[in-house]
């Protein structure tokens, strides 16, 4: 009972730490964006620039690869084809995330995380990096393909230890 009294005091000090940070004038504040090759992604990278980014926001651009879980029955000269692909799409992708955060005047970072759950990956670095908030993108999938597939975002928004702010693009 007392280790779940001091659990709950250390989430609330390091909450109340967020806001008098986020207070402090000139204080960076992080902001994580998850970001793949998908469509969804770019539409929340581009409605965080235009619509939410304030000067003096430090961004993380996160890329959680897909992880090839049976790897381990592959060739070594397939694992290590699929490494370099893997690598070389995320190279691309840093340059495309990097090159817009420069046209936008956003001061970013990339980052990849290999991890078997992308949620995981993000809400992990977000509590590491006492993230002011978390933008992600999401695919709009129904709650039954949600519930078999998983999601992201449906993750992200449970466990993150910040808000989250989950960018939909509207069916034209």
């Amino acid at each position: 009972m007392e280790g779940q009294i001091m659990d709950g005091f250390a989430a609330v000090k390091s909450k109340f730490r967020h806001l008098m940070n986020a207070a402090i004038p000139g204080h960076h504040q992080l902001v994580i964006i998850g970001v793949d090759e998908s469509d969804m992604a770019e539409f929340a990278f581009e409605w965080y620039g235009a619509n939410f980014h304030k000067p003096g926001n430090k961004v993380l651009l996160l890329h959680c690869p897909e992880n090839y879980i049976n790897a381990t029955t592959m060739s070594p000269g397939r694992v290590v084809e699929l490494q370099r692909e893997v690598e070389g799409k995320s190279c691309d992708l840093k340059r495309k995330f990097i090159d817009k955060a420069n046209k936008l005047g956003i001061e970013a970072e990339f980052k990849v995380e290999a991890a078997e759950k992308p949620g995981h990956a993000i809400v992990e670095v977000a509590t590491k990096n006492e993230a002011a908030f978390i933008v992600t993108g999401t695919r709009g999938m129904g709650k039954i393909r949600r519930t078999i597939l998983g999601s992201v975002s449906d993750f992200v928004v449970h466990h993150a230890p910040c808000p989250v702010l989950v960018c939909r693009h509207k069916e034209k």
